[in-house]
């Protein structure tokens, strides 16, 4: 709809008027909120899975440290809700990094920082700085969030990969041994590649929980589609240009019908690899496909 047709919402009915209002300016910020959402998803999802590798082999060390690291943080999940993780990174690497640049930018600062359940920083420290452009404010709000969702999947997938790791049978090492293979190639070139048809399943799953997870970002801070969905659909007064009743129920089936087309495709997608990972294995699955393909 054109900017001369929409200028007098009391002028307009039936599609006109609601053409108009879908293609207002909040409008534009919901539409795009779906993109937050999925960059989200792409941005999070190698980290994650790179700090859940990290930490399966670190598990997996010989030098105790390592070891040691690698246990704590596969297992820190367990004990703990993940709400408290997602709102208690961004809080700490906030205040983190805004203590060092105190301490770089500010030696002359004389006051105290923690102030009773204040926490004070010079102006120059503050993250982003109050002169900075909005875009970047919220830019760093999202890379809070994704690196509190990377923190917490991550764990997750490191104890799914320390347990694939674990079911890769032991034979198949030791035949590497034999043949006079070095630990590191051991891991590189046996365990690793072995390993992935055993993690996917899990791997899968914490896929799916992740897509469900994504909502959390409206905890954060970041207007994301739940933020938009209630700003939009609730009752607005007559201060608004297109006033309506509680619409919310709709915006929700929206997001309703978003979040299972993105759960469908990614099940098609899982069941594809894995059923390319299981040919030629010996798991239950490669057997099936052997039996499959002789019958």
């Amino acid at each position: 709809m054109t900017a001369g047709t929409c200028a007098d919402p009391a002028t307009l009915e039936g599609l006109a008027w609601l053409g108009c209002y879908l293609s207002t300016g909040k409008h534009m910020m919901f539409y795009a909120s779906f993109g937050t959402v999925l960059a989200l998803l792409a941005i999070t999802a190698p980290l994650a899975l790179a700090l859940g590798f990290l930490g399966a082999l670190a598990s997996r060390a010989r030098l105790l440290p390592l070891r040691i690291i690698g246990k704590t943080y596969t297992a820190m999940v367990r004990g703990v809700p993940d709400i408290v993780f997602f709102l208690f990174v961004p809080i700490a690497l906030d205040q983190g990094l805004e203590y060092l640049r105190h301490r770089i930018k500010c030696p002359d600062w004389t006051e105290p920082v923690r102030r009773g359940a204040d926490f004070v920083v010079c102006p120059a420290a503050k993250l982003p700085l109050s002169s900075t452009p909005q875009i970047w404010h919220e830019a760093y709000g999202f890379a809070l969030a994704v690196a509190a969702f990377a923190v917490v999947f991550g764990a997750f997938a490191a104890n799914v990969l320390a347990g694939a790791m674990n079911a890769v049978p032991r034979a198949q090492l030791e035949t590497a041994e034999a043949y006079g293979m070095t630990q590191r190639q051991i891991t590189r070139r046996i365990l690793i590649p072995q390993m992935w048809t055993y993690a996917l399943p899990g791997l899968g799953n914490l896929w799916m929980i992740l897509i469900k997870a994504t909502p959390l970002l409206f905890l954060l801070g970041v207007e994301d589609i739940v933020y938009w969905a209630r700003e939009l659909g609730s009752a607005k007064t007559s201060a608004y240009s297109f006033p309506h009743p509680d619409w919310r129920v709709w915006y929700f089936l929206a997001l309703l019908l978003f979040y299972l087309g993105m759960t469908k495709l990614s099940e098609v997608l899982i069941s594809r690899m894995t059923a390319s990972l299981a040919r030629g294995q010996a798991t239950l699955g490669g057997e099936a496909r052997r039996k499959a393909a002789g019958a």
